[in-house]
Parts: structure tokens; sequence; C-alpha cells
């Protein structure tokens, strides 16, 4: 199967829909299409969860529920993305992880699809199973060993005995686990699959430093123990050489599928006659008989040993450092090229002025914005203003200011005074408003229809107003509608 399937893309639709850029960039990334997931959209997830905003339990729960489907592609590339976030996310999304009380459930998983199907799923439950316990080890010591700070004055080297006899068996669980999938290089015959193990393999390197810094430190801290710490401390040490056999293989996979030999670490083995010194110290710690060995043999021993692990430390940790090397690399590759594509943008279209975006700017760069109108004003404080105001609707009569209110008119309320100045006549419209406003004493100029309009029948006991509020902008233009005297006086319906 090539390319996104008709059920991609109905998902990513649904999820447009609905507005959740980041449930359509997961499906995205875990389409049916045999290839790793896109650097595009791990690079979107990867800065979402840095995002304060982005709701992580929903991010987390989406690539759950993408592992319930099906297909084997699905789910693999699922894993990996999940595994991705683990990596280079923020930490938030791997502490949601330990806080969960189930991970993935995948141990039955079976795609019987096909016999690709049924060989990749056996190495899905064997990478879920991997990405579980790499979330029980957060929870257990509340750090990733992936990403802890390494060297002479790291966490390894200088943790306590008590906390080291503790924190070393968990991660040896973990590598454990990680060595299971137990992948060969004619196996590794996708995308998918080659994705996963990719990122296996950088896990490994940096789990095993750690795991080698904190050996290191239980060794110099080996004849100084205690008895029982030092039984402890033996069997530790034994499972640790066979785990540096079963790395060495996995190391050896990797270079058969073209990782650069420069990016795989040496592992120096430390002398056996270590192994002898410190099985010799534990008996004679519980009395045995041993052979008689001095302090400075010992100690030559003890510091042979110490620099050949020390020596493997440092390989892993060049390779740790070429590949940040390499990813500032690319980060300041890409930086870049997005630089180029800018500047041909702005070549190609000459950017203007910030200005010109803005209503109240010409090119030129002046003000064009016209004063703002007090509308509210009177007319003796701004004229030029009072002109605007008296623009509306065409109409510019010369309101008078209020007498003292006397005697309760009709309405209600207070009756004003009539003014003895008549207002002056449009220059738009023909309008008598001395006929209209009842202000000429000779309003016999309204037609005889007005005087039953229904505006003017309000009054009580049917007596209309001889005179009406000039001043009043609102109630003379509600009897101007009401009478519809415009002009030569017509009436209209």
């Amino acid at each position: 199967m090539s390319g996104q399937s008709i059920t991609d893309r109905i998902t990513a639709a649904q999820h447009s829909v609905t507005g959740s850029a980041i449930s359509k960039t997961v499906c995205k990334a875990t389409t049916h299409e045999i290839m790793g997931p896109k650097k595009k959209h791990l690079d979107y997830l990867i800065q979402c969860t840095n995002e304060m905003n982005v709701n992580i339990p929903q991010l987390a729960d989406t690539l759950f529920e993408r592992t319930t489907n099906t297909s084997w592609v699905v789910v693999f590339k699922s894993l990996t993305t999940t595994h991705q976030l683990m990596v280079y996310g923020n930490e938030r999304f791997i502490q949601y992880l330990a806080s969960r009380n189930t991970l993935f459930n995948l141990s039955n998983f079976l795609d019987k699809s096909g016999l690709q199907g049924y060989d990749m799923s056996t190495f899905i439950r064997r990478y879920s199973r991997y990405l579980n316990e790499k979330a029980v080890s957060y929870r257990q010591v509340a750090f990733d060993f992936t990403k802890v700070k390494r060297g002479s004055d790291g966490m390894m080297r200088t943790m306590n005995t008590e906390k080291l006899l503790k924190t070393i068996p968990i991660i040896q669980n973990q590598m454990d686990v990680l060595l299971d999938f137990n992948v060969n290089a004619n196996e590794l015959t996708n995308g998918v699959i080659n994705a996963a193990f990719m990122l296996l393999f950088k896990d490994a390197i940096r789990l095993f430093a750690a795991y080698n810094e904190g050996i290191i430190n239980l060794l110099e801290k080996y004849f100084d123990m205690k008895k029982v710490q030092c039984k402890e401390g033996l069997d530790i040490y034994k499972k640790f050489l066979t785990r540096m056999t079963r790395i060495s293989e996995f190391l050896k996979v990797a270079e058969q599928v073209g990782i650069d030999r420069g990016d795989i670490p040496d592992l120096s083995q430390a002398p056996s006659s270590l192994l002898d010194a410190l099985e010799q110290h534990l008996a004679s710690l519980e009395g045995k008989k041993v052979k008689d060995s001095t302090a400075a043999s010992r100690a030559s021993t003890l510091s042979n040993a110490v620099s050949s692990l020390a020596n493997t430390g440092i390989s892993f940790s060049k390779v740790d450092e070429r590949e940040k090397q390499a990813a500032l690399e690319e980060e300041q590759s890409r930086l870049k090229t997005l630089k180029e594509q800018r500047l041909k943008e702005l070549q190609k279209h000459p950017a203007t002025a910030t200005t010109d975006s803005s209503p109240v700017f010409t090119m030129g760069g002046t003000n064009n914005s016209a004063p703002a109108i007090d509308l509210f004003s009177s007319p003796s404080s701004n004229n030029s203003n009072s002109a605007a105001a008296n623009d509306l609707l065409d109409l510019q009569p010369t309101f008078q200011q209020l007498l003292p209110l006397s005697t309760t008119n009709t309405w209600g309320g207070f009756a004003a005074s009539p003014t003895t100045q008549q207002p002056q006549n449009a220059r738009g419209l023909n309008v008598d408003f001395d006929s209209v406003f009842g202000n000429n004493t000779n309003a016999n100029n309204l037609d005889g229809s007005v005087a039953s309009s229904p505006i003017l029948d309000m009054t009580p006991n049917s007596q209309q107003p001889h005179k009406l509020v000039s001043n009043d902008l609102d109630l003379s233009l509600a009897n101007l509608v009401g009478n519809l005297g415009i002009g030569n006086g017509t009436v209209k319906k």
C-alpha cells in the first residue's frame, strides 16, 4: 500500500472541520503510507509540547487512540511518533505518560492482513513494551536516563551508595527491554521499522553511557561497602558484563544497516582480573579463605578497570556530541535557507513602510485622518464642529438653548418656552420648518390633513400642542415624519 488512504484523508478532513490542528497533524504523521513519520509533522508536534496552552493529555490520548487501529503501519508510526515526543519533546509529555495508570496495551497485537503484518506485529509488541518501560523508569526515578548530565560531575558519578544500588537495576531493566527488540539487519525492510530502530539506537547509546558511569561509581565505592552492599554490587557488575556483550551485538546490526562507523562508539572490556578481585573481597567479608592479595594490587586492578570503562564512556559521549553538532548545523542550515527565501521575496516585492497598511497614513507618511467631530458640543463653543454636525441629514437649523422650564406639558414632562428666533431653512431640502415645528404663528401653510396626524393626536383630550421644542432634534424629527409636510406641503401616506 502506498500513499495516503481514503481513510487517512477522511480522518484529516474531520479534524479540519472540528478545528483540531494537533489531531489533524497526528493523523497525518500516522498515515497508512509505509514510511516513517514526516519530519514537518514531528517538528510541529514537538513544538506543541513546548506551548503552555497545548493540552498534553489530549495529545497523548490522540496517539493512544491511533494505536487501536488494525493496521500495523498506523500503530507502528504512532509508537514512533510517541517515542519522538518522549525524546525530543518537552518533559511535560513524558511526565504525563509516567503519571498514567495504563499505557500501550499491545501485548496481543496482530495484523493478519498479510505476511508483512505478521512480521511487523512482533516488533510492535516489543517496541510498545520498551516505551512502557521507559515511562515506568521515569516514574521511579523522576528523570530520563538518556538526558542526565554525564561526566565526572554527572548524576550517576556523584550518586551515593544507597541510591546507586537502587538506580542501576532500573537502568538494567530498561536496557534489557530495549535489547529485546532483537532485530536483524535483513528484517529492517521498510521505512517504518527503520525509523523506530534509529530511535532505539540513539536511546541505547545514551542509556548505556549512563549505565557505564553508574558502574564506574559502583566500582570506586565497592571496597568501602558493607557486606550486603558488596553482594548486590557484585551481582550488578556481573549483569553489566552480560549486557555489554548484548549491546555490542546491537551496535553491529546498526553498522550493517548503514549507520556511519563514526557514529558507533567503541566498547572497551574491563579486565577479567577485576571480577576476581571483587569476588575475593566479598569472600573475605564473608570470612572465607582467599588468596592473599595486597592493597596495591587491588588498587592497580581497579584503576585499570575504571580507566577502561571511562574510555568507553568518552567514546559514547563523543557520539552524542557529534549528534548534537549535526543537529545544530542542520538548524543553522534551515535558518539560512529561510533567510534566503525571505530576501528573495523582498526583492520581488519591495517592502513598503509599515504605515502603508494603516488607513490614516499615506505613502508619504502624512496623517490624513479627519479631525474628530464632537457632535454634542454647543454651537457657540465650536462653530466648525457645529457646522459639520448640522450637515447630518443636510439640515442646518440653528438650535437655541432651552429656556427655563415652567409648566407641565401634555406629554407628562415639562414644556419649554418657545424661542423667538426662527430656524433657518435647509439648503438641500425645501422644508417649511416654521410651519412644521410650530414656531410661526401663521401655521396655516400646513395642509389641513396634517392636523389629523397620529403623532399629533396622541395628546390627551385630543388637544394638539401649539408649540414644539425647536431645539430638540429628536422630537422635531419625529413630528416632521408624522406631519410629512415637506416641500410643497403634500401629504404622503
